[in-house]
């Protein structure tokens, strides 16, 4: 086939505060940047004392040392991490991942420079962790209360902010399109601005064209407008940097959003080469800390779960032998991290093992299949020993689901931007899979929806992201009507 099924295309929109695709982030520091500080420093107080009466202990003047240590060195890591900073334009997950990370970074902090300047401290060590956890639980529980109710004040109309947009454009009508969806951020569309002629518009854009662009600048330069997006082309290089130098005579936040087609496919970042500055378009989000924090996940969970089902698996594997002739243990070879080819394990579930050049699909009353195939199918059980997969370091337990081979050889010509599902491990469960995408993929489309998880998934990630998806394949991932 010649022409390319695009993914990028039939990707649905991304909520507005989605910050690594060039979505609307909010940077400017928050009004309410004080009173979250003094809030923070309540509980963290408050929780200490507390944590010292629940074990009958008094604070005197060395423990409150330790205390004082706590506040400075929560401080000091909530402006590295820039906790304290409007999270308007951010998801509810980014913001409690960074009050997690400050009070991880803090409680590091606590126990290594109490080690050396806190002698003789009177409250015992039980106190000192449960200080810990009811601080770090009362911190992320009242951000998350305070977020709601920020987000229902603001679709109320208080709170917000006024903004525009300069360039009629197809980017310039989908932050539009994401600033009116998403009300709970407290941003007010008023209007499109471009130069252009209105027989020159997009048709559907030319209700929304208020004026030209010098009338933008005068709005903003009249205090009319809080956020200013230009959505103009990359190629409209000079024109960008006229209107930042115009805008540089206002007190309007301005942002400038790339239309690059890859911010809406993985984690666009800037790296340095030198002393140049290299936009980094397809790449991993898994880097570094990032990269040990998965790592730990797999290796835990795979650990716990592996102790959990190590006897069912035993008995499906005595069923599986009892009931076919053949292995108890299908071998695939399946691409891994960087398309790199992996073997998988699974149960046996039909009579033929197709590794080949070609790969059939398993289908609907299949014949292939063993007597109690359709059942390990249907309900996942079929995977299990891909945990030893996980623990072997070759799969993650959430992540895309790697297909055969000769499937990826087949789908890489037809869909662009398949292969990009591979800049991460694949996992056992994954967005796709909780969403319903499981199964026969009969028809190309439904394979371009899987790919637009799976690229959801890796420009999303995060621990907390993980976690949701683990929660979800619990309650209702492992049944599914379509996978046979």
């Amino acid at each position: 086939m010649d022409n390319k099924v695009d993914p990028n295309k039939a990707i649905k929109s991304h909520p507005v505060e989605s910050s690594s695709s060039g979505g609307l982030v909010v940077r400017n520091q928050s009004g309410f940047s004080t009173f979250y500080r003094l809030i923070d420093l309540s509980i963290v107080t408050f929780f200490y004392y507390a944590s010292a009466y629940f074990y009958g202990v008094t604070v005197d003047a060395t423990s409150l040392l330790l205390l004082f240590i706590n506040v400075v060195c929560f401080q000091i890591s909530a402006e590295g991490v820039e906790l304290y900073r409007s999270w308007r334009g951010h998801r509810t997950p980014e913001m409690l991942r960074a009050a997690a990370i400050t009070w991880a970074i803090t409680i590091f902090a606590t126990l290594t420079l109490g080690y050396f300047f806190v002698s003789n401290i009177s409250i015992p060590a039980p106190a000192i962790l449960l200080w810990f956890a009811s601080s770090f639980i009362a911190l992320i529980i009242w951000r998350y209360v305070m977020r709601k109710f920020l987000f229902r004040i603001r679709k109320s109309g208080l709170n917000s902010r006024r903004s525009i947009i300069i360039g009629a454009t197809s980017l310039g009508a989908n932050v539009a399109l994401q600033i009116q969806n998403n009300e709970h951020l407290g941003i007010r569309f008023n209007g499109i601005f471009d130069d252009r002629g209105s027989d020159r518009l997009p048709h559907e854009l030319q209700n929304t064209v208020l004026g030209k662009i010098d009338d933008a600048i005068e709005m903003a330069k009249r205090n009319e407008v809080d956020y200013i997006y230009i959505a103009l082309p990359m190629s409209a290089e000079n024109r960008i940097r006229t209107i930042l130098e115009q805008c540089s005579d206002t007190t309007a936040n301005v942002y400038v959003i790339p239309n690059f087609f890859m911010y809406n496919l993985l984690n666009a970042r800037w790296q340095t080469v030198g002393n140049v500055q290299a936009l980094s378009v397809y790449d991993t989000p898994f880097q570094g800390a990032s990269d040990v924090l998965k790592r730990i996940e797999d290796i835990v969970l795979s650990i716990a779960i592996l102790t959990l089902i190590s006897i069912p698996m035993l008995c499906i594997a005595a069923a599986v032998k009892m009931t076919s002739k053949g292995p108890v243990i299908f071998k695939q070879k399946r691409y891994g991290l960087d398309g790199k080819q992996i073997t998988v394990y699974k149960f046996r579930s039909m009579t033929t093992q197709d590794n080949g050049a070609v790969v059939k699909q398993a289908t609907k009353n299949d014949a292939r299949l063993t007597k109690i195939g359709g059942f390990l199918r249907r309900t996942s059980l079929d995977e299990l020993p891909q945990f030893i997969n996980v623990l072997q370091g070759k799969m993650s337990i959430v992540g895309p689901r790697p297909h055969a081979v000769a499937h990826n050889e087949e789908y890489r010509k037809i869909i662009t931007g398949y292969m990009l599902r591979h800049k991460v491990k694949p996992g056992i469960t994954g967005w796709a899979q909780v969403n319903g995408l499981r199964g026969e993929t009969e028809t190309t489309n439904k394979m371009v929806q899987r790919v637009e998880y799976d690229l959801d998934y890796i420009h999303r990630w995060s621990i907390w992201f993980d976690i949701k998806i683990v929660f979800m394949t619990v309650f209702n991932g492992f049944l599914n009507k379509n996978a046979y």
